[in-house]
């Protein structure tokens, strides 16, 4: 073989090298996932309550947009002050798959909407109540006794032959159980009654790295029931998952069924999940969310405050906004209440 032959093959290999390291760093998927800010999104053109009151300002919902992260977008995040690495165990629990994590995304996202419509239609005095069906069954823990048992989707209605009907009544009475006892489980499925006979064992090490504690091996189960409201609202959000919409969207809300426009004509944008007493939780990917809000021209940010706890949603989301040198004020919010409250006092915009 000639010299210049062996000098061309060698160049071949190592092109062939460095293209396969290109595509391992390229695909190669790591235990992470990264976020980045999302968009603002406009909740009167999703939101819509049955002979509606108009008004002139906004109240915008932020999103963050995730993914898996590889080599590139991992380091590329420890860079970035836009862009956040997360643990992929702090996002879904180990052996969830990709449709069971989507699932319970949404489903978190249908029980935030009737939350807020809930605690809306209660503030402006209209009708809203919910009757429960039983608990559903969203996740299931790997190695636990319920894994080929139950199934996603199955609705709790019974345990030790005691009805349930919410997700506190599950947890109260299976509270009652030690580990190694038995526990009789009923559920619906496709309109068929099942009995199940599941032991209480003791939660995996990456649940609970103490052993204290025990269960059947049901994660993040949520009531199953029906929201009755008058009027009807309608709203599109197919495409937005998670629980973090509850606060703006019992906002807008309330502003399309009462008289008053309650923005004064300003752009709100903000984030915080919402319980059945009008409580703002805490929430992930703050930093993304106030960059969103930003970049779309809110004027203000209601943010979950936590009671003023240590590295809250409020204290995160204001060092952010002076990070990218925002005007938006930053407004620390713990109940439904309170956003009112600070909305009633806004002038009008100019």
């Amino acid at each position: 073989m000639s010299h210049e032959n062996r000098v061309s093959r060698r160049s071949i290999i190592r092109w062939v090298i460095l293209f396969a390291i290109l595509l391992f760093i390229n695909f190669y998927e790591l235990p992470y996932y990264f976020t980045i800010p999302g968009d603002a999104k406009v909740l009167s053109e999703v939101i819509e309550v049955e002979d509606k009151n108009e008004y002139a300002g906004t109240f915008m919902l932020t999103t963050v947009r995730m993914g898996k992260a590889n080599v590139v977008n991992y380091v590329w995040s420890m860079f970035s002050d836009q862009r956040e690495i997360i643990p992929e165990d702090q996002i879904r629990p180990e052996g969830e798959t990709d449709e069971e994590y989507h699932h319970r995304q949404m489903m978190m996202m249908a029980g935030s909407q009737e939350l807020a419509v809930l605690v809306a239609y209660n503030y402006a005095g209209r009708e809203a109540y919910f009757e429960n069906y039983g608990v559903l069954v969203t996740s299931i823990i790997p190695k636990m006794d319920a894994e080929g048992k139950l199934q996603m989707g199955d609705r709790i209605i019974a345990v030790n032959d005691v009805e349930v009907l919410e997700v506190e009544t599950l947890f109260e009475l299976l509270g009652q159980h030690e580990i190694g006892d038995q526990v009789k489980i009923t559920v619906e499925r496709e309109e068929e009654i099942h009995d199940y006979s599941l032991a209480v064992q003791p939660f995996p090490e990456e649940i609970d790295p103490e052993g204290d504690r025990g269960g059947v091996g049901i994660a993040n189960p949520v009531t199953d029931r029906v929201l009755v409201n008058r009027p009807d609202v309608f709203i599109d959000t197919a495409t937005i998952g998670g629980p973090s919409a509850g606060l703006m969207f019992s906002l807008e809300i309330y502003n399309q069924l009462v008289e008053e426009d309650i923005t004064k004509g300003q752009h709100i944008a903000g984030t915080g999940s919402i319980d059945e007493d009008g409580n703002v939780g805490r929430i992930g990917g703050v930093r993304q969310k106030i960059i969103a809000a930003d970049q779309a021209g809110a004027s203000a940010f209601l943010v979950p405050n936590e009671r003023g706890a240590i590295e809250s949603n409020y204290e995160i989301a204001l060092e952010t906004a002076e990070n990218i040198d925002s005007n938006m004020e930053i407004v620390p919010i713990d109940t439904f209440e309170e956003a009112l409250q600070y909305l009633n006092e806004l002038p009008p915009a100019s």
